[in-house]
This record gives structure tokens, C-alpha cells and sequence, in this order.
């Protein structure tokens, strides 16, 4: 592998990692419908605003969010669209894989 592909599996992987919390898929999921503030995130998420700051961090950090402070407030929008479909593919795939028998377990 070479240096140029080596860095583009690198970033791929930061990217998944910042994914990779329950906590931080749901704040892609809410985004993918719109903008929002760190105000309405903490309360959907129903935890500490120093809590939803750090996995906001983490996102914008791997480039999946960017951010504007307007006034006292600072809003979030997603910059990878692709996610919600990523996401549908990857639960079609969990939903294909548990109809499947699995050989380990199966009696024959």
C-alpha cells in the first residue's frame, strides 16, 4: 500500500470511529433531518451539554459535522449526506444476516 492510500484509510477510519457511539449515531440521524443547536441536541439526547460538546467534538473533528455560532447559541448541520443511506444499507444488511442460519449453531 502506499503513502496516498495508506492516508485515505486512515481518514476512512476516522471517520468510522467518530461514528462508532450509540450516542453520536442518533446526533447524525437528527441532523440528517436539519439543522440544529447544541440546546436541542442535549435534551433529545438527555444528557449534559459538556457530555453532547465532547461527541459533537469528536464528529467535527472527523469532518461529519460543521458548526455557526449565532449569538450565545451554536448550530450543527451534517456534511456527509450519504450517511442516512449508509446507514439504511448497513441495517438491511443486519436484517439480511439475521434470517440467515448460522452454520455454528445449526443441526444437521
Amino acid at each position: 500500500m502506499n503513502q496516498k492510500d495508506s492516508t485515505r484509510y486512515e481518514t476512512r477510519a476516522k471517520v468510522l470511529k467518530a461514528l462508532a457511539h450509540p450516542t453520536r449515531l442518533f446526533i447524525v440521524d437528527e441532523l440528517s433531518k436539519g439543522e440544529r443547536c447544541v440546546c436541542e441536541l442535549t435534551e433529545m439526547v438527555r444528557a449534559d451539554i459538556s457530555t453532547v460538546s465532547k461527541h459533537l467534538a469528536v464528529l467535527k473533528n472527523a469532518h461529519v459535522v460543521s458548526d455557526e455560532k449565532r449569538g450565545n447559541q451554536v448550530f450543527y448541520t451534517l456534511r456527509i449526506h450519504c450517511a442516512p443511506e449508509f446507514f439504511r444499507c448497513v441495517e438491511h444488511l443486519l436484517e439480511e444476516g439475521s434470517r440467515e442460519t448460522n452454520p455454528c449453531t445449526s443441526q444437521g
